[in-house]
């Protein structure tokens, strides 16, 4: 039987009872029809551990579990990789949080470009940051990871190009007329991998991007939808330098 996985955030120790997320508890409980003695198995997300816990009360209101032994995780990647993702339209930043989770990535960053077509005023952002970070939390149920990949607030390209260290990871941006192919790079430490939102990357971030060193990427002959063109990019460097 395959096991339930639960993401819960906040610490957990062995021996502690917990209430599971609304959501959490409602799934078990009317979806699965979960009773109380049965297994789960919880993590916090912020560390590869997850715990082994039995479902102690199955209510109407609430769920409780009690946590039981920790155990260590050895699945994350050890290629450390940032998805600075140009911010794509409905479903689609759905997708791209998702899989790029269940590839392994460290980190989103939701960037906001030249041509991007998504505009999110402080309140929607907040709300649209929420919505991401349970779909990378989720994804992680799913896929057996228990630490959740950080998703950080939408930025403009300019602001987040200035805030990053001049000492930081590899810079990579996908570009039709890069020269450089996964192969070639021969990474071994962190990188960052930006991706341009529906109609790719305008000339002034382009230029902006070359101003920070960032190192043209060019995956093949075709030029790839937003929702592809990171994804792929992803799964190559984690094939050639990760644990793909």
């Amino acid at each position: 039987m395959r096991s339930i996985r639960i993401h819960v955030d906040q610490p957990l120790a062995p021996g502690q009872e917990i209430i599971l997320p609304s959501q959490a508890g409602e799934h078990v409980a009317r979806v699965l029809r979960m009773q109380a003695g049965d297994p789960v198995v919880l993590f916090a997300g912020n560390v590869a551990v997850e715990f082994d816990a039995t479902l102690s009360a199955v209510g109407k209101r609430e769920v409780v579990a009690l946590v039981g032994e920790a155990r260590v995780l050895d699945n994350e990647s050890p290629l450390e990789l940032t998805l600075a993702q140009g911010v794509a339209r409905g479903e689609k930043m759905d997708l791209i949080v998702q899989k790029a989770t269940e590839l392994g990535i460290a980190r989103i960053v939701p960037i906001i470009t030249e041509r991007s077509e998504v505009k999110l005023d402080a309140a929607r952002a907040e709300k649209r940051l929420l919505h991401w970070r349970a779909v990378a939390a989720s994804a992680c149920e799913q896929s057996g990871r228990a630490k959740v990949p950080v998703v950080a607030p939408a930025v403009a390209l300019g602001a987040w190009l200035a805030s990053l260290d001049d000492a930081g990871p590899v810079r990579l941006a996908l570009l039709p007329e890069g020269d450089t192919r996964p192969a070639d790079l021969a990474l071994a430490g962190p990188a960052i991998v930006a991706i341009g939102p529906e109609g790719g990357f305008g000339e002034r971030d382009r230029a902006a991007l070359a101003a920070a060193r960032f190192t043209g990427l060019k995956l093949g002959p075709r030029i790839l939808r937003t929702e592809t063109a990171g994804l792929a990019a992803i799964a190559m460097l984690q094939a050639l330098y990760g644990d793909v």
